[in-house]
């Protein structure tokens, strides 16, 4: 269980009423915590909700949705996958363009 303190969470998946929360610490995840998903804000209650959480005794005492680093990340991943998608040059598209 990762220790007391605040980390960058983000919304895993839900189980039910609950929502499994990766917690991340420089980029790295370094944990979970499963909370009743009433805990989260309304608007962070989604699939890849990036979240700031404020742990003690191991549970949460302060939630904020980051929106802005919510859109970031998502923005991200779609870019990969739509540069991952294009189908690369077959030899037949190289000498048309010749």
């Amino acid at each position: 269980m990762p220790t007391d303190g605040t980390y960058t969470a983000v919304v895993d998946r839900f189980e039910a009423d609950l929502a499994v929360l990766l917690l991340e610490d420089d980029g790295e995840t370094v944990g979970e915590v499963v909370v009743d998903e009433e805990a989260l804000p309304e608007d962070g209650r989604h699939v890849d909700a990036v979240l700031a959480v404020e742990l003690d005794d191991d549970e949460l005492v302060g939630v904020t949705y980051e929106e802005a680093e919510t859109e970031d990340r998502s923005e991200q991943a779609q870019s990969r996958f739509d540069s991952l998608s294009q189908r690369p040059p077959s030899e037949g598209d190289e000498a048309d363009s010749g």
